[in-house]
């Protein structure tokens, strides 16, 4: 993947290519499980920007697979609500480890067991 000058250069060079092809010209692809490609635009237009010299605050922290952590999530269709293993390993979590669930308004907080509530992250 170009990055810097050269991803710069590369995209001055293209001039009037489709996007498809600009971000396939400059390495932004990776292959999917069943062998078809996967165009990555987002990374792509984040590395340009920062070529051009906007700064995002240093590199984002990652799961498995280089995906960014995007701390969002939602209810699934089966009422349950999920925390992925790339966000329970960046806090230390365990398998067996054990929460108390305390509801707010319209908010969860997830307390581990065996400590006060009110200590620091």
């Amino acid at each position: 993947m170009l990055t810097g000058a050269d991803l710069l250069a590369k995209v001055k060079e293209l001039g009037d290519a489709s996007k498809s092809d600009l971000v396939r010209a400059c390495g932004y692809v990776s292959h999917k499980k069943d062998g078809s490609e996967r165009l990555n635009f987002t990374a792509f237009y984040e590395a340009l920007l920062n070529a051009k010299g906007v700064d995002f605050g240093g590199p984002a922290k990652s799961g498995k697979g280089g995906r960014k952590l995007s701390f969002f999530t939602k209810v699934q269709f089966n009422g349950n609500l999920m925390v992925g293993r790339a966000y329970t390993a960046q806090l230390g979590l365990e398998p067996g480890d054990e929460f108390e669930i305390k509801l707010g308004r319209k908010q969860i907080k997830l307390v581990p067991l065996g400590t006060n509530e009110d200590d620091e992250d």
